[in-house]
């Protein structure tokens, strides 16, 4: 195996790398297939998300707010783990604690589709 095949990443180094003092998405890995980013909310913001062409995975590493997805809200805090399929419409708010994630996100649909 070459070194670039493979990265190793140390989640205290990702957490650090982000600003905390407002809304931040760092990311830190893009590929074809797979990006992966650390997202920052502090208490009291507004997410900047919208609906993507990938599926996503969120992990909460630290902090505590409520997701909705599509109608759907949930609660979420440090350990849960969330998937949102492609183009569907979800955002966190109410954030009580700042809340930072692990966001990961697949490849375009567009990218999966038969030419033509």
């Amino acid at each position: 195996m070459k070194d670039a095949d493979w990265l190793l990443f140390q989640l205290d180094d990702l957490i650090a790398s982000v600003d905390h003092n407002g809304v931040a998405l760092k990311e830190f890995l893009r590929t074809p297939s797979l990006s992966c980013s650390v997202y920052h909310l502090p208490a009291g913001s507004k997410d900047m998300a919208s609906a993507h062409e990938e599926d996503e995975l969120y992990l909460v590493l630290e902090g505590r707010a409520q997701l909705r997805v599509g109608d759907t809200v949930r609660l979420v805090e440090k350990g849960t783990l969330m998937y949102v399929h492609a183009a569907c419409s979800h955002a966190f708010f109410d954030i009580e604690e700042d809340l930072t994630v692990l966001a990961f996100f697949g490849a375009p649909v567009r990218a999966h589709l038969p030419p033509g």
